[in-house]
């Protein structure tokens, strides 16, 4: 049992608990009701406008059947806008609302501070050694993923 401690799915695990919980205790304090797949949607947005869902959902690693409650929460929330894609009637084209640019630029300074508590323990050196390192296996996994990421070329 003391094997489980060690291995790699068990820590990654834990560390995405922790993050989460940080993170949703960051937002709280500072007023906004905001999980960090909204946060990761709302700045994927910011930096890659009028993109559909699926392309959204690409950009930020999640799947699309989850992406369209996400995506639900922050219409519901007047963060983003939702408007029929010109070329393809079927598909929506998504924009940051100025409420949502507004928010993204409230909550974005805490979500940079909130990364230290995340990685307490360790020393900066160590901070970008694992950062680092987390990336490479990321990236060597990526095709593995049931929501893999696509980011645009050139990135």
């Amino acid at each position: 049992m003391d094997e489980l401690y060690g291995m790699a799915g068990h820590l990654i695990r834990r560390l995405n608990q922790i993050s989460t919980s940080v993170f949703a205790e960051k937002m709280k304090e500072a007023g906004h009701d905001l999980t960090p797949v909204q946060f990761g949607a709302l700045s994927a947005l910011r930096t890659n406008p009028d993109v559909d869902q699926a392309t959204l959902a690409g950009l930020i690693a999640h799947d699309r059947v989850t992406m369209g409650a996400v995506l639900d929460r922050l219409q519901n929330k007047g963060l983003i806008a939702r408007n029929v894609s010109p070329t393809d009637r079927r598909a929506r084209i998504l924009t940051l609302t100025d409420q949502g640019q507004q928010v993204l630029a409230e909550v974005e300074p805490i979500v940079w501070q909130l990364q230290d508590e995340i990685l307490c323990g360790l020393e900066d050196d160590e901070k970008a050694l694992l950062l680092r390192l987390m990336r490479k296996v990321a990236d060597a996994g990526n095709a593995r993923s049931r929501a893999p990421l696509h980011l645009p070329q050139g990135r």
